[in-house]
């Protein structure tokens, strides 16, 4: 790829992945709604509220590829969702249809399901079961990037990342975390493979307790490595496991089913 377009830059995940990417364009456009710092050598730096059309326009303008990580990622006020993770990803479509229609990464998330119970398994075609209003602007992205597909074509892989992170921090992460490895190796997957059309696909890593089956995007040659399970006992000492009635224990989303809406100034 010419250029390749990271959002969300400045997040955690974001600031994860950066220095990863190199491999996978002559230049890396790195973007959030704050400072990023210098940009290296192979990077474009550029400062980008999401809630402006303009602004998203020229962001997009040049890139052979997208990885969309920004916007709120937490529960949060819904008029904050709403800039971010609805408007925002809606401007980003339009930018991207009007570009040439460069293939997107669209970083949903596993509270697009957090009611299920975690003795349940599911596949890609499970109905969603939001846990919060974040969640429901995920179901939200979900749906609008299978539309754009399906009304113009645009291909979208639908990410639903369950704990991207250097490593599990509990008990429900055993079964949740996918290593930054495993999804560098997937973006690879995600933008090498020819035809990816708009598929479901499920952010974990090969982790023997995870909830998730992602035997139907085998075609994308994507085989995680990581496991969560090596990381166990040092998490069992660290912590007691959950009462067996509490919401973490319980359901996939966690603590998310349990949190408040917030409430607007």
């Amino acid at each position: 790829m010419k250029r390749l377009l990271l959002t969300g830059a400045a997040g955690g995940l974001g600031s994860a992945m950066r220095g990863r990417l190199k491999g996978l364009a002559e230049i890396v456009r790195v973007s959030d709604i704050v400072d990023l710092g210098s940009p290296a050598s192979h990077e474009e730096a550029m400062i980008c509220d999401l809630g402006d059309r303009a602004a998203v326009d020229r962001l997009v303008e040049g890139c052979d590829a997208i990885i969309h990580l920004g916007g709120i990622s937490v529960e949060d006020k819904f008029s904050k969702i709403m800039n971010a993770n609805l408007l925002g990803l809606y401007n980003l479509y339009e930018a991207a249809r009007a570009n040439g229609m460069p293939r997107i990464l669209f970083a949903s998330s596993n509270h697009t399901i957090g009611f299920y119970r975690q003795d349940e398994y599911l596949d890609h075609a499970t109905p969603m079961k939001p846990d919060g209003l974040y969640g429901v602007s995920k179901c939200f992205g979900e749906a609008l990037a299978r539309m754009y597909h399906e009304k113009f074509g645009q291909e979208t892989a639908l990410v639903r990342i369950g704990s991207c992170m250097e490593r599990p921090k509990n008990h429900r992460m055993l079964s949740t975390w996918m290593s930054y490895d495993d999804f560098l190796s997937m973006i690879e997957c995600i933008f090498r493979v020819p035809r990816l059309g708009c598929p479901v696909i499920w952010g974990c890593s090969d982790n023997d307790t995870r909830w998730w089956d992602n035997s139907h995007v085998s075609y994308l040659g994507w085989h995680p490595r990581d496991n969560a399970e090596r990381f166990r006992a040092e998490i069992d000492a660290a912590m007691a496991r959950p009462e067996p009635d509490d919401a973490v224990a319980i359901y996939q989303g966690g603590p998310f089913v349990r949190d408040p809406i917030f409430a607007e100034d």
